[in-house]
């Protein structure tokens, strides 16, 4: 998701952050680090494993981090396949293919020469989004360009560049003009002086080299290597890190492990230049998310707390402003920073809230019980005296299943929560008897595989290898295909 970001240094993303949430596959973050991930055209891979109510696949795979479905990067390849030194070659040519067409440096060398044009000859080619130099004119003669493009245009791209629209791989929200402007103003008030976006795409054009760097943040890869990482580097430990915040509107769809991974991968880099005094200090972060991930990202970020303040983009067909009940925009802001020191618009349906020293939504009122104010989505939540907590005004207690539902809920029906152990307030990755299951899962590995290794001999024996080969690769590709197809 890109946004109207016009601080410095800004950090573009690729793609939808790997594989859905509910998808069933996990991403295994525990992977051992002498053994490199597989690369494909976005950067290192990531390991997952099919998971199904307490079961963990038998085999764990590498796909791709940045796209989650299989037409946008088909990459796949099991953990323990070994691949020939033709298959690695061609593999290593077609990541080369797939890189943009410019360099940096060179996209940097355009953009000087460009904005040394007079007015007159500025121009910028909306069917391939691309600022154009002179020599470039006959070659788009015929595709709708813009012409006098402003130095203050060249400062908010997202003015030029029409946001892309496949949700699966790069879906580009704009954050509406109110939201934008709330948060610009509240950075100021904050005194922050430098902003280090994470999530900009296609700005590379559009920005010197050391204030933009090409990175994918499901994985933190610079694809510009080194030199790009160093620019990160500076920009965040400048002035020793003060006045600094990392500001991130991730794709929705994204996995919050491997972002969380990302993101405190940022942060030990901006803790190398603060000074042992400062130990204890944390890098500032506003992460722009959807509310319903508050206990996944507080998981990963224990000191994170979630502002009431609704995020709106101005072209997305639900997450708008003046919209009321549960057509609110369901986005947040996560943030570090004290809520006590933020303050939301009165005009805007805000209000202080003394018991709680926080500024909530004008719904959102103070439970006595739970002592504190408890609504996530707007809304005015009811005290449940059974589940010992607030939930939405829809759900009413069931005494079949033992908490709050919507009064139509299937009792019977699948739950969401641990897949090993069932219960609701935790996920498999961090459930206490992970280790029988897993202990479990890895005899019934064993078995398959000694079952798989008499299965090879006999084959030896009795056929061609050749056709077994053929017929295990088929097979072995249709099961891969139902693995992310499922």
């Amino acid at each position: 998701m890109a946004a109207p970001r016009d601080g410095l240094g800004a950090v573009e993303t690729e793609g939808n952050g790997g594989r859905s949430e509910s998808s069933g596959a996990e991403v295994v973050l525990s992977s051992d680090p002498a053994t490199p991930a597989p690369l494909c055209p976005h950067g290192p891979t990531l390991l997952f494993v099919k998971v199904s109510q307490g079961r963990e696949g038998t085999r764990r795979f590498y796909a791709c981090s940045a796209c989650r479905d299989r037409k946008d990067c088909n990459f796949f390849q099991w953990e323990d396949e070994k691949l020939s030194g033709a298959r690695l070659a061609a593999r290593e040519a077609y990541n080369r293919r797939c890189q943009p067409p410019l360099s940096r440096t060179q996209c940097v060398e355009r953009y000087l020469k460009f904005i040394e044009l007079p007015l007159s000859q500025r121009k910028f080619c909306q069917r391939c989004q691309q600022l154009l130099l002179p020599d470039d004119w006959e070659k788009h003669g015929e595709h709708q360009v813009v012409g006098d493009v402003s130095l203050t245009q060249l400062k908010r791209p997202s003015r030029l560049l029409y946001p892309l629209e496949n949700k699966k791989t790069n879906a580009q929200y704009l954050f509406a003009d109110r939201s934008c402007q709330f948060l610009v103003d509240l950075l100021s008030t904050l005194g922050f002086r430098r902003v280090l976006c994470v999530g900009t795409p296609r700005y590379s054009q559009f920005y010197m080299e050391d204030s933009f760097c090409h990175y994918n943040m499901f994985n933190h890869h610079f694809f510009d290597g080194k030199a790009a990482l160093e620019v990160c580097r500076t920009f965040l430990q400048e002035d020793k890190g003060e006045g600094v915040i990392m500001v991130t509107d991730p794709p929705f769809g994204g996995l919050v492990e491997p972002l969380a991974v990302t993101f405190k991968k940022l942060i030990a880099m901006w803790k190398e230049g603060q000074s042992q005094d400062n130990s204890h200090k944390e890098l500032p972060i506003f992460w722009i998310f959807p509310y319903f991930f508050e206990s996944r990202i507080c998981q990963f970020f224990p000191s994170f707390c979630m502002l009431d303040y609704q995020v709106d983009y101005d072209n997305h067909a639900l997450y708008k402003h003046g919209k009321t009940g549960r057509k609110q925009s369901p986005v947040r802001i996560f943030t570090n920073i004290p809520p006590n020191k933020i303050i939301l618009p009165i005009e805007e349906g805000y209000r202080f809230c003394p018991l709680c020293q926080r500024y909530v939504s004008l719904e959102n009122q103070h439970c006595e019980h739970c002592n504190s104010c408890t609504s996530k989505d707007g809304r005015k939540w009811n005290h449940c005296f059974f589940c010992k907590k607030c939930v939405k005004p829809s759900w009413i207690h069931c005494s079949i299943c033992n908490h709050c539902a919507l009064p139509d809920h299937s009792c019977e029906g699948p739950k969401d929560g641990c897949f090993v152990c069932g219960e609701l307030d935790h996920k498999r990755s961090t459930c206490p008897n992970i280790s029988t299951s897993k202990k479990v899962n890895k005899a019934v590995r064993k078995k398959k595989q000694r079952k798989s290794n008499k299965m090879k001999m006999e084959t030896t024996k009795g056929q061609s290898m050749n056709h077994t080969s053929v017929t295990r690769k088929k097979e072995r590709r249709e099961t891969a295909h139902q693995y992310l197809c499922s």
